[in-house]
């Protein structure tokens, strides 16, 4: 826990308060914690905390065709509400799939300080950094249309308490208008629920008790 909570203060600034609207490159977050981004259908599942234990996974054929035929069943029309939906679905699905392989299909939800360097357990990095590493096989396999992977970015202010602690989430931007950017958070619900999707300046905006709901 030590180490992320440096590592955290690292990517502030050292400052109490931080928002992190971080362009670039999502294979830039990926650097910033010493893990692999995907390559191909290839992931590294980040696990034990601010990817402290890290598995490589690969999702083969029949893998990304459940996928695609849950996206495609998901969507009630060719909109990108409705492809954020079917996202939404299908990280869901790729958290029980890999969950089942690591053992991380019992992680806890939401904040758990005595969850460091459990296997078993992953923080808000550790599903920042998975979330965007499903959201790229998605993006690799052609899978999105109106969207494309946007950098990680957290937001947080501890000098309000530990309810207010620096939070990250996955990103992904809408190609059309004006970019609006989505924060997808799967840390909040158990494995197996949807992770919120919600316009990334209205996400984590109170504290850790008012976070948003899931995407149904």
């Amino acid at each position: 826990m030590h180490r992320v909570f440096f590592l955290i203060l690292v990517l502030c600034g050292f400052l109490p308060a931080c928002t992190f609207e971080r362009d670039g490159a999502p294979d830039l977050h990926f650097s910033d914690f010493n893990t692999e981004a995907p390559r191909g259908n290839a992931i590294t599942l980040c696990h034990a905390y601010g990817c402290q234990q890290q598995t490589r996974i690969v999702f083969g054929p029949a893998q990304l065709k459940e996928i695609s035929d849950l996206m495609t069943k998901t969507k009630k029309a060719d909109t990108p509400f409705e492809e954020r939906r079917a996202v939404a679905y299908a990280i869901s699905w790729m958290y029980v799939y890999t969950g089942k392989i690591t053992g991380t299909i019992n992680d806890r939800p939401g904040m758990d300080y005595a969850g460091s360097g459990d296997p078993t357990q992953m923080d808000c990095v550790d599903h920042s950094t998975n979330t965007t590493s499903f959201l790229l096989v998605l993006q690799y396999n052609n899978f999105l249309k109106y969207h494309t992977v946007g950098r990680p970015f957290a937001k947080g202010n501890i000098l309000k308490g530990l309810d207010h602690w620096p939070h990250w989430t996955a990103i992904l931007i809408e190609k059309a208008g004006n970019r609006q950017r989505w924060a997808v958070d799967s840390w909040i619900y158990a494995i197996g629920e949807n992770p919120a999707v919600v316009e990334a300046e209205k996400w984590y905006n109170v504290d850790l008790d008012h976070l948003p709901k899931p995407a149904s």
